[in-house]
């Protein structure tokens, strides 16, 4: 679906893929914001969304911690360049032992193309971050589950950030409305431990 623009994107692609063909898709049109590595699809994954939202689209997708601060292999430009173009919306680090498969710690990502109001308030300028890394109850030794508790928080959290009227006030360790000035002093890293 090459011309497909969608409203609402959510995706949990593969972590860290280092084989995805990347040397064959140099030029695609999806890398608007810069070429990501043949070694790591990450970036590749992140672009592909970005390509098919619409102009009044959101995504919300996982994605692997290492996004967040990587400065190799062009990672750091593109970051940089889908922050400058008020892209990130919310970023919430989530807690170890989530996945049945793989126990590492992982990231949402919430990604917007109407930052500027509409309904809800005028955020271009600011990413919400959200720690949630010691939420959630083991239910065996190698799984973790959110309780309805932490989910309604950490979603109240948001929608309170987003909303006009809105009853969102930071909380230190938890959650943060950072400036995009805020995030430049910190090179363009997105890891929420550092703003919260």
């Amino acid at each position: 679906h090459p011309g497909l623009k969608a409203d609402f994107i959510l995706a949990n692609p593969p972590f860290n893929v280092s084989v995805w063909g990347g040397e064959r898709l140099k030029d695609d049109i999806r890398w608007e914001y810069g070429t990501p590595p043949t070694g790591n699809a990450n970036y590749a994954w992140i672009q592909h969304f970005i390509h098919h939202l619409s102009p009044e689209g959101i995504t919300g997708f996982v994605m692997a911690n290492g996004s967040l601060s990587s400065q190799t292999s062009n990672e750091g430009e593109i970051r940089k360049k889908i922050i400058e173009d008020h892209l990130v919306d919310c970023i919430v680090a989530m807690p170890d032992k989530l996945f049945y498969n793989v126990a590492i710690p992982c990231t949402l990502w919430f990604l917007s193309r109407h930052k500027q109001g509409n309904e809800e308030r005028e955020r271009r300028n600011e990413i919400l971050f959200i720690d949630a890394r010691d939420m959630g109850e083991m239910i065996d030794r190698r799984h973790r589950d959110l309780t309805e508790e932490d989910i309604d928080k950490i979603s109240n959290t948001y929608h309170g950030w987003k909303e006009k009227d809105g009853d969102y006030e930071d909380k230190k360790g938890f959650c943060k409305s950072a400036t995009l000035e805020e995030v430049e002093k910190n090179n363009f890293v997105l890891t929420p431990g550092r703003y919260v």
